[in-house]
């Protein structure tokens, strides 16, 4: 396999619409207040794509390097399991990626504070290095936490608290404080996105000694928790959409969980956990639709 393909391989590129919703919902609230900035949105969908991408190569790499990946695994094969990537190159690979994080926050950060409020700055300089440390921490390393079944936890405080209330006072600089519901839904999906795949790879991680929450509570309860995941995220959609009804379009939003209760229903029916695998990308491409459906509902149609 050519090199350039290797590392779009290991890049994982359908992970990346999930990331990205967060930043669209925390940019459709900033400018429901009127506030919007095209190159903070530019330089934060970059940075959250960043931050993913050292994501799936630490992930790929800590799996590797613990035998996790492994012919028990169900999913697509990972380049350092499959070889494709060495574990230097990959290594290297990472470096790299952490590099060109923190120059995309340091970037972030100048474009939208301009060098005052310094105070801000530094926070954001700190979550962003937060951000990159979790990125990498999932699986690399000995106290790895995806291994002592605090992925989840981190999957919904990075991807729906911090990326949608995170981005939002990028533009705003305040909290504003309602925008704590989407954050609660984009971090939900996310992390039952992250559920499913460990519903996937059930099985193996448990035999691998990977502890997640799903290996943690079971297979079927898995499930069931994936129910809980997906009814609570659009109980607190609704929520925000009862505070800022404007008229039918702020209702689009709900037309994302259409595919989404569909999948639940297919879920319920799944006892081969092989047939997972494609529902990661319905509910991933579900979020992102639902992320585009909110900044149309509540801005371009208002």
């Amino acid at each position: 396999m050519p090199k350039f393909k290797a590392w779009v391989n290991a890049a994982r590129l359908r992970t990346l619409p999930l990331s990205l919703s967060g930043i669209i919902v925390g940019t459709a609230i900033a400018d429901l207040y009127g506030y919007f900035d095209w190159l903070i949105f530019i330089l934060a969908l970059c940075t959250t794509i960043s931050f993913q991408v050292t994501s799936n190569f630490a992930n790929d790499y800590g799996d590797g390097v613990k035998g996790t990946d492994n012919e028990d695994r169900i999913g697509p094969k990972r380049a350092l399991q499959s070889g494709i990537l060495s574990r230097a190159s990959l290594k290297k690979g990472i470096l790299i990626a952490i590099i060109i994080d923190f120059i995309l926050v340091i970037a972030l950060v100048l474009i939208a504070f301009k060098g005052e409020q310094l105070k801000y700055a530094v926070i954001f300089v700190a979550l962003g290095a937060l951000s990159i440390w979790a990125s990498i921490k999932y699986t690399v390393g000995d106290s790895a936490y995806g291994y002592r079944g605090l992925g989840d936890a981190f999957v919904f405080v990075f991807f729906g608290l911090l990326g949608v209330v995170g981005s939002t006072f990028l533009y705003t600089k305040f909290i504003v404080w309602d925008a704590i519901f989407p954050a609660i839904t984009i971090g939900l999906l996310s992390t039952a996105v992250l559920n499913l795949n460990n519903l996937r790879d059930f099985e193996s991680d448990r035999k691998a000694g990977k502890n997640t929450v799903v290996v943690k509570m079971g297979f079927h309860n898995g499930k069931r928790y994936h129910g809980f995941l997906l009814i609570a995220s659009l109980l607190s959609l609704c929520a925000f959409i009862v505070v800022h009804f404007q008229d039918w379009s702020s209702l689009l939003p709900l037309l994302a969980f259409i595919p989404i209760f569909i999948h639940l229903i297919k879920i319920i029916g799944i006892k081969d956990a092989a047939l997972l695998d494609p529902e990661l990308k319905k509910v991933a491409l579900s979020t992102f639709l639902l992320a585009l459906l909110f900044y149309f509902g509540f801005n371009i149609f208002l």
